[in-house]
């Protein structure tokens, strides 16, 4: 082989390699404020958790100030006035989806607050809606009716599941399979270590930080809390650049020794939405220590969701 075609190859598997254990990437958005209701639109659909929500536009979310925004602050909440009827429309409520969509990618969210409260079902994740399952999700803040720790977990079509060990993660496995046709949509999920990871004792601890990386071989999700000294300077200061090498040991690894995230993953979109009650939070709704049942919750209590919002200084996406 001549001789500079075995520096080209040198140089091309030195690059592989990089990529495979971590990178470093570039800020591509930078999103605070404002710049919410221009990097996502408003999903108007009917809740597909069959949640007791009405999700509204933007529109509307403004001017009832179910989001707004001012400085490095967007919050993203549930109403908290009325009082619904039995056979009339959900509390309203929103859903948002970036405009953009990614594939190798590194998502960090900087959240001082999340929902709380009996009956709510919070969630930051990443999907294409017109394929799923078969196109993937994955779940990077998720948990109902305050029952920390938060849960990371993806759900595909058939054909991709974890190994039970050799993932190099702080939190603990759960269901292995990630098929979402089995098991009443499970997925394979990994619940973190943290109890200040979700619902009032993240809030109490002013938030934190959440990131997700993604690329061929694998996918990844750290959490630090807001006062935790482990958080990586270039995670805390939202730094142009950044490296994933130094991040530590993430809460949950998704290898793909078991399942081909090129195949199972298409270009994803940002879901960061606030639903009620529904498949989940509905269902496990009794055994959660929550008052009478979760629609009755939801429709008679408007002062229980009071405290039912997102508070993000920002969502930085690297590529």
């Amino acid at each position: 082989m001549p001789r500079y075609l075995c520096i080209l190859a040198y140089i091309a598997c030195f690059f592989s390699v990089t990529r495979v254990l971590g990178a470093t990437y570039s800020l591509s958005d930078n999103v605070l404020g404002n710049g919410f209701y221009d990097a996502f639109k408003w999903e108007t659909i009917d809740d597909p958790t069959h949640g007791r929500v009405k999700y509204v536009d933007q529109g509307t979310s403004r001017s009832q100030n179910l989001t707004y925004a001012s400085g490095d602050t967007f919050i993203l909440r549930t109403d908290f006035k009325a009082y619904l009827n039995n056979g009339g429309p959900g509390r309203q409520s929103v859903r948002i989806m970036s405009k953009r969509t990614y594939t190798t990618h590194v998502a960090v969210f900087d959240v001082r607050h999340m929902p709380q409260g009996c009956g709510t079902w919070p969630a930051i994740w990443e999907t294409a809606e017109g394929n799923w399952p078969y196109s993937g999700e994955v779940d990077i803040v998720e948990g109902v009716n305050d029952q920390a720790p938060n849960a990371a977990s993806l759900h595909t079509g058939p054909g991709c599941s974890m190994p039970p060990a050799g993932r190099d993660q702080t939190g603990t496995n759960g269901q292995l399979d990630c098929n979402a046709l089995v098991n009443g949509n499970t997925g394979c999920g990994v619940t973190l270590s943290e109890r200040n990871s979700y619902g009032p004792s993240f809030n109490n601890n002013g938030g934190g930080w959440y990131a997700l990386e993604r690329n061929n071989n694998f996918i990844k999700v750290w959490f630090w809390p807001r006062n935790s000294g482990s958080v990586p300077s270039d995670v805390r200061n939202g730094a142009q650049r950044i490296n994933t090498d130094g991040w530590g040991t993430p809460a949950a690894h998704f290898p793909n020794t078991q399942c081909n995230i090129a195949q199972h993953f298409d270009a994803h979109s940002i879901i960061i939405n606030l639903t009620l009650c529904g498949d989940w939070a509905g269902n496990v709704y009794e055994q959660s220590g929550c008052p009478s049942s979760c629609v009755d919750y939801v429709n008679n209590n408007p002062s229980g969701f009071r405290d039912a919002y997102f508070d993000f200084a920002a969502m930085r996406v690297y590529q």
